[in-house]
């Protein structure tokens, strides 16, 4: 990859200017090959969300180890990613509006676009503009975000089949309920199994089986060869992973590759120290099935609560910390959610041992069109 800031290259990560989002390189290569490993023996497609990431560079890392296409949530996250030179790309949001449809058709001519949708007007709108995409008709999975209820996708597929410029090319779904890999958890994931192998019976039965079954989520990536009948993954998170990750026990803390470097600006209050990142630099969602108050784990100050921000603040109860700080002291601080966290920041830092090995730019940092 090559360095956006040759300047900070060569150094370690504690001496970078703040807050500075970096990147562990040798665990992020390992969570890549992990993933390419698993797919490839469950012969699954893999079609990774970039969201998480949002860098074209990391992206050609993911198709060079196997997938065989990129997923985004906007038009122009897309078009970003065409520098990936991706042989598919996967709208995998309702794409509305005028301009949006202008971005896709331009997308089209330098990628196998599909798109994925759960209503007749938004496959009217892509087919009007002449978009030439591959539809992905959604279901709800159980999670009650969007996706039509099973039982009327056949009527949905069989009209936007009528459509000119478009191809019924399968099914998908989101399984945001499944959040851990618990008792409860894996009783919903059964009843998901169910439930999208009755989904496949169905539309066998009316003639409209799917080429593509594609699902997944960062909890459940690794159990997706459980589920019969899919044959495609989006999960993004992966290649990082986070707080949250862990607790839906997805990873180890050791297979985190992305962290927060802040400084202490002040130590004026005791019990308390404050550091040069707050909600400007950290997500504001809360750790996963916990009732606290915890924004990041200080990986460096073991007993510290970072509990509250503010814009460029953040809070750090130190009462439980057996060691002092100092103003200008460095801390690590690994997020909860990563994907949000990038999206706050222009640039990235690889390092491998704490040294700084490279730089890149988050070139689709603020693509909310």
């Amino acid at each position: 990859m090559a360095a956006s800031t040759l300047n900070s290259n060569n150094v370690n990560i504690l001496e970078l200017d703040t807050p500075a989002l970096v990147v562990d390189l040798n665990i992020m290569e390992d969570n890549l090959q992990r993933m390419a490993d698993y797919t490839t023996e469950h012969k699954l497609r893999l079609r990774p969300h970039t969201k998480t990431h949002k860098s074209p560079l990391l992206a050609r890392k993911q198709i060079e180890r196997g997938a065989v296409g990129l997923t985004v949530a906007k038009s122009s996250e897309a078009e970003v990613m065409l520098a990936a030179n991706a042989q598919e790309i996967l709208v995998a949001f309702p794409t509305i509006g005028a301009a949006k449809m202008a971005r896709l058709k331009d997308v089209a001519r330098y990628t196998d676009l599909s798109v994925a949708l759960d209503s007749l007007e938004a496959a009217k709108a892509l087919s009007d503009a002449g978009v030439p995409a591959k539809i992905l008709v959604e279901f709800d999975g159980g999670f009650g975000r969007v996706g039509v209820k099973p039982e009327d996708l056949p009527a949905l597929i069989k009209s936007i089949k009528k459509l000119p410029h478009l191809k019924y090319d399968g099914i998908s779904f989101y399984p945001g309920q499944i959040k851990d890999l618990g008792e409860e958890s894996m009783g919903k994931f059964a009843e998901l199994s169910i439930l999208v192998e009755q989904t496949l019976d169905q539309l066998k039965k009316a003639k409209l089986t799917p080429r593509i079954v594609s699902g997944g989520s960062t909890p459940t990536m690794y159990q997706s060869h459980r589920i019969k009948g899919m044959n495609e993954i989006r999960s993004g998170t992966y290649i990082f992973n986070d707080r949250n990750t862990i607790r839906g026990n997805a990873c180890t803390l050791d297979q985190c590759a992305a962290t927060v470097i802040v400084t202490v600006v002040s130590t004026a209050h005791d019990g308390q120290v404050l550091v040069d990142g707050g909600s400007k630099t950290f997500s504001s969602d809360r750790l996963v099935n916990d009732t606290g108050i915890s924004f990041g784990k200080v990986l460096n100050a073991p007993g510290a609560l970072f509990h509250k921000m503010n814009e460029e603040h953040g809070f750090i109860d130190i009462t439980k910390c057996d060691r002092q700080f100092h103003v200008g002291d460095k801390l690590q601080i690994l997020m909860n959610h990563v994907c949000v966290v990038m999206n706050l920041h222009e640039q990235v830092h690889g390092h491998r041992a704490g040294n700084v090995e490279t730089s890149w730019p988050v070139a689709a940092r603020g693509k909310l069109l």
